[in-house]
């Protein structure tokens, strides 16, 4: 809608939980933001959000930042969203994972697609509700055998356009079971 703030009628009900703000040319957000459960902001030129800014929606069950690159502070605080189980931030630049997503112990959709990770850090297989990881087109050469863990909960796992080397390419094709199995192999022979 071209928005560049949300208008104060978006809030005039008192009973907002899910705002879509897509593909606006919002930059700030709004206070009454914090009663929401599912915030969608993807294709938005937001300004960083500060480093405190995620506790103001520590109820947030449902977050898409995806394309707001300049967005995430240096060190995003996503342990104050403990209650959230869908973290979408695609095409965010970004190069390593941030460390904190790995206390987000409820999360089960995670989505890094079309990012420049270069690597996986073992700590995801802490995330045991996760029911799909989209590594999809990314820089990714090697999948840490801990990956493997997430082995039955994790039902969806995108790898495609990454320069894996580490497996072989009839055991990705054979899809995401394959692909945890194989590297749940791996652990068990070191």
């Amino acid at each position: 809608m071209g928005l560049s703030v949300v208008p104060s009628e978006v809030w005039e009900s008192g009973e907002i939980t899910k705002v879509n703000l897509s593909r606006n040319s919002i930059q700030e957000l709004p206070i009454e933001i914090s009663s929401c459960l599912s915030l969608q902001l993807d294709n938005n030129p937001l300004r960083q959000i500060p480093s405190d800014g995620f506790q103001a929606i520590s109820m947030l069950h449902i977050l898409d930042l995806s394309g707001n690159a300049a967005s995430l502070p240096e060190n995003p605080a996503f342990s104050s969203l403990p209650h959230l189980k869908e973290l979408y931030l695609k095409r965010m630049q970004l190069r390593e994972v941030p460390s904190e997503i790995m206390s987000l112990c409820q999360l089960q959709i995670l989505d890094f697609g079309q990012n420049s990770l270069q690597s996986i850090p073992g700590g995801l297989n802490s995330l045991t509700s996760l029911t799909e990881l989209d590594l999809s087109d990314n820089s990714i050469s090697a999948l840490p055998p801990e990956l493997g863990l997430l082995e039955p909960s994790l039902q969806v796992l995108r790898l495609d356009g990454n320069p894996l080397r580490s497996i072989r390419r009839a055991i990705l094709d054979k899809g995401t079971k394959a692909v945890l199995k194989y590297l749940k192999d791996k652990i068990l022979e070191q």
